[in-house]
């Protein structure tokens, strides 16, 4: 099931800004592999967006992935995320993402914390934007 965080403000007129991004992955499942597809859409000036990333890559099972994106000097990003079991063995994978955003110095921006629970269910994923 796809996921994202809705439009997340990213400015220092409301707290701290994230420079970077961390998408954190935990498979759970012990025998088999997931593909997890994230895509950040990001705007400079909360009016016209772009896909600033869109990548799929594989996590093991039973294993973490922890992924760094650089967003600093857009005030508004969103990201999406989807998992999916690379078995048909495995129809609903056992993952826990989350999304954490970090300041210049590597700090957690605590409003930008996303984690599992927190993450907004939705239908697809949306299409890249250029």
């Amino acid at each position: 099931m796809p996921f994202t965080t809705g439009p997340v403000t990213n400015t220092r007129d409301f707290g701290t800004a994230a420079s970077n991004i961390v998408v954190s992955t935990r498979n759970l499942d012990p025998a088999s592999a997931v593909t997890v597809i994230v895509e950040i859409f990001a705007s400079v000036d909360s009016s016209i967006f772009y896909t600033a990333y869109s990548l799929s890559y594989v996590v093991p099972a039973n294993a973490y992935d922890v992924r760094e994106f650089f967003i600093a000097g857009n005030v508004t990003y969103e990201v999406q995320l989807n998992s999916m079991a690379q078995t048909t063995t495995s129809v609903n994978p056992n993952v826990i993402m989350s999304v954490t955003g970090l300041n210049e110095f590597g700090n957690l921006v605590e409003s930008q914390f996303f984690n599992h629970v927190n993450l907004i269910p939705i239908s697809q994923l949306s299409p890249p934007m250029v």
